[in-house]
């Protein structure tokens, strides 16, 4: 077979402040693979379907000197993150042509896995495939958003019945998830978001107790309409963490997920009321779910139980698919990196189609999509 081309968004600057499509990231599409002669170094070769867009990307946007929990992107080499591919060529045992993986890819339209990088792929199987879930719901919330969903709001909320639990960031890919949860767990819950359509779909489709616009509404205001917070997953940071401060109960449990309203900005928000973590003896913890999504007692437990709770519409999943390597920079600094926070998802099928990929993908409903 001779070459193919194997386009790619490639990391080209490292940004001070907001990304800017083809400055800092660029769609190139001058390289190309060899499937057959390519050292996978006893690896497999993919064919990329779905990407996830996440808000930790931008974080991974810095030079190599700046040190933090992910590593950096490398300058001119594809950016990477969760994805969805089918094994065009095996070099493992472990693997066959034909299967679908999901773990880290490239975006970009084949990705090269060495022996080494094969280790965190997961096959999807037979009997998670027969689910019907789109393609697009195992990079979200049956992959790595749904899991950060699931150990945060468990294993460090540590919910009891009527419980109160705030969460920002309500309708992103973790945020409706948490609130989903909680609802199961006889929560009362309350959520933020940044748009009043957003604060409706979270109080008539999720069923939220209560909701509000964080951009037009007080955050202290809001949450002084209810009793003491008594757990609150943390997104945003910011105004939003001082409110949760003031509004918490005694021995609160606050989970620090992310803090995405100071990803693009010069100076960090200074929190003033910490003293509230000694006076109320609360629990405050950030984590990372990238150790955990590879430990096999969680993923047993999470795979046992949340794709089919999605799967029999006991979980709503709602995205905003883009399609198309070509839209990704764009789509990428008009989502996560302004402070949006809907559950953002790149499809690769435009330029990487496969039958199967594209009925799976008929079942996503798109609220915002690219075609070709």
């Amino acid at each position: 077979m001779a070459p193919v081309r194997n386009a790619a968004v490639i990391f080209a600057e490292v940004p001070t402040g907001y990304p800017e499509p083809g400055k800092h990231i660029k769609y190139v599409t001058e390289r190309t693979i060899d499937i057959n002669t390519v050292d996978t170094q006893g690896g497999i070769v993919t064919k990329n379907l779905v990407v996830s867009i996440d808000p930790y990307m931008r974080g991974r946007m810095r030079a190599p000197t700046t040190k933090s929990y992910s590593p950096p992107f490398e300058l001119n080499k594809p950016l990477t993150n969760f994805a969805v591919g089918k094994v065009v060529k095996s070099d493992n045992a472990r693997f066959k042509v034909g299967q679908l993986v999901y773990g880290f890819g490239g975006y970009e339209e084949y990705t090269v896995h060495t022996k080494d990088q094969t280790a965190g792929l997961r096959i999807l199987t037979d009997e998670e495939l027969k689910l019907g879930l789109p393609l697009t719901t195992w990079v979200g919330a049956a992959g790595m958003p749904g899991q950060t969903a699931y150990y945060g709001f468990y294993h460090i909320g540590e919910p009891k019945k009527d419980d109160t639990i705030f969460i920002t960031g309500a309708s992103g890919a973790v945020g409706q998830i948490v609130g989903q949860l909680a609802k199961r767990e006889g929560l009362k819950v309350i959520g933020s978001a940044g748009s009043d359509d957003k604060v409706k779909w979270l109080e008539k489709e999720l069923s939220f107790d209560h909701a509000f616009n964080y951009k037009t509404a007080d955050p202290k205001a809001e949450l002084a309409k209810f009793n003491a917070l008594n757990i609150y997953f943390d997104n945003v940071g910011g105004d939003q963490l001082e409110a949760a401060l003031d509004a918490a109960a005694n021995h609160a449990r606050f989970i620090e997920c992310g803090m995405i309203s100071q990803y693009n900005e010069p100076g960090a928000h200074g929190i003033r009321n910490l003293m509230h973590i000694v006076a109320k003896r609360l629990k405050l913890q950030g984590f990372i779910i990238l150790g955990k999504a590879t430990d096999p007692d969680f993923q047993k437990d999470f795979y046992s139980k949340v794709p089919k709770w999605i799967a029999s519409g006991e979980l709503k999943v709602k995205e905003d698919v883009t399609k198309g390597l070509e839209q990704a920079a764009e789509a990428l600094v008009e989502s996560k990196f302004q402070h949006e926070d809907d559950r953002k998802v790149l499809s690769v099928v435009s330029v990487n189609d496969s039958r199967r990929a594209r009925l799976q993908l008929q079942n996503v409903k798109f609220k915002h999509c690219y075609y070709l």
